[in-house]
């Protein structure tokens, strides 16, 4: 088990740190966005939270296509970016269902079920980019 963690870590270490690293810049901009369309300019929360996930997922491209991946499978740059925003709209439809959840449903404060969303949509982005578009298949 540990050679096998071992082995992910050597093969994908180096590209997770810096989707990680990434996405914190990413998450920074989307959470003060977020607080910012919601609390200061009193957008509804679930708008403010498309809004603000969309900067977040062009930071997470740019960073993705230039810095955390060195090989990117698909050629056709359209494509690439088609796939990609494909894939950010299946996140942002997990991530909308999971602050209606925990904040509309459970009562946990937007920003705390931001977090807890964060994490785990970031973590099913990462595999689904590595695999269907950064890749060498």
């Amino acid at each position: 088990m540990l050679n096998r963690l071992n082995n992910l870590y050597q093969k994908y270490g180096k590209q997770l740190i810096r989707y990680v690293i990434a996405g914190g810049v990413a998450f920074v901009v989307d959470f003060l966005l977020l607080w910012v369309l919601h609390s200061c300019v009193e957008l509804e929360l679930l708008l403010a939270q498309v809004i603000s996930f969309s900067a977040g997922v062009v930071v997470t491209y740019l960073f993705s296509i230039y810095w955390v991946f060195d090989f990117r499978s698909v050629s056709n740059r359209i494509a690439e970016f088609s796939l990609f925003a494909l894939i950010n709209l299946v996140g942002l439809g997990f991530t909308i269902l999971l602050i209606w959840l925990f904040a509309e449903k459970m009562g946990i404060h937007y920003l705390l079920s931001k977090v807890f969303t964060t994490v785990m949509v970031t973590l099913l982005n990462f595999i689904a980019k590595r695999l269907l578009l950064f890749s060498r298949r």
